[in-house]
């Protein structure tokens, strides 16, 4: 479960802690600064969950208007579809809003490779033929660490809850 926190701008009010949308609007509409007004404009962090929800919520600058959602997508979305979200917004800069039913994390051109360098990326596009037929006498010469470094011009690294990631960005 993913727990936030409503942190008030107004700074003599106090900020509360909330795990789905109906807890805060139930906290938010109770919540008074100290002379009795009502508390409206509010900094949400995020406090405690999974690593990737974390990361996701960061990529997606999650505020007042996009928390829903964006617990939402926490609970439906797969570990996939998050991870693509977060390269794609996070890394690549595309756009994404949660008010348009129609965006979807598919909607995204992210090409995603969970191994850990550029040079198993290399390997296996090798294996794949993706450079086409390689010779059984040629293949023991192949420099896989200069296919890594040309690799690196289109392609990078991150790491996204403990797991590397090679992408690139279509």
């Amino acid at each position: 479960m993913t727990q936030l926190y409503a942190q008030p701008y107004d700074i003599s009010a106090t900020g509360f802690f909330f795990d789905t949308r109906e807890e805060y609007e139930q906290k938010a509409a109770k919540n008074r600064n100290h002379y009795g007004q009502p508390v409206e404009e509010y900094e949400l962090q995020f406090i405690d969950g999974e690593d990737i929800d974390c990361q996701l919520f960061k990529a997606l600058s999650v505020c007042q208007a996009t928390f829903g959602k964006y617990l939402e997508a926490c609970d439906e979305w797969s570990e996939d579809e998050k991870r693509k979200i977060i390269i794609a917004v996070g890394e690549c800069g595309y756009s994404y809003s949660f008010n348009f039913d129609k965006n979807s994390p598919d909607d995204f051109e992210v090409d995603i490779y969970e191994l850990d360098s550029l040079k198993e990326l290399a390997e296996q596009f090798v294996d794949e033929g993706l450079f086409g037929p390689i010779p059984k006498a040629i293949e023991n010469y192949l420099d896989y660490d200069a296919i890594a470094r040309d690799l690196g011009l289109d392609y990078s690294e991150i790491t996204i809850a403990g797991t590397n990631l090679i992408y690139r960005c279509s």
